[in-house]
């Protein structure tokens, strides 16, 4: 069987709409799909030490992270019954309000669809080596906790 290539995940700056809204449209052509399931993360302008953030700046060793990410998604379609995913992550700065970070599965059924998007968000936050610097209004800044 031939070794599959990583795809592209990252994105530089935030996610647009436009692009989810892409995804979505491209998969009306697959009849055999079912069910979809999306899950976006955004920046919010949580108050820490009471400077709020106003950014967070994605920073990956990209190399290792590509990889990591190819891991999860062959483990993914190996455990799933999952037609498609895309997964998409920003780098670089991203301001509070604005998509970071976007999934999404499809499948014949809702349940697999649900369940692979939850698998691919967790073990991505758990795995793949991405790092936040929080950006405070008062342009301070703090490595992001991930949690």
């Amino acid at each position: 069987m031939e070794k599959k290539k990583p795809k592209k995940v990252f994105v530089q700056g935030a996610i647009p709409p436009e692009k989810i809204a892409n995804s979505i449209a491209n998969h009306q052509s697959k009849t055999n799909i079912g069910a979809h399931s999306i899950f976006l993360g955004q920046i919010r302008a949580d108050t820490i030490d009471g400077k709020t953030v106003s950014a967070i700046d994605y920073s990956a060793y990209e190399e290792m992270a590509e990889n990591a990410f190819h891991e999860i998604r062959e483990a993914a379609f190996s455990k799933f019954d999952i037609t498609c995913a895309h997964i998409y992550h920003s780098l670089g700065k991203v301001k509070a309000g604005e998509l970071c970070f976007f999934v999404f599965t499809s499948s014949a059924h809702r349940k697999n669809a649900i369940e692979a998007c939850n698998y691919f968000v967790e073990e991505i936050k758990a795995k793949v080596p991405i790092f936040g610097k929080e950006i405070f209004k008062d342009e301070t800044h703090q490595w992001k906790v991930n949690n």
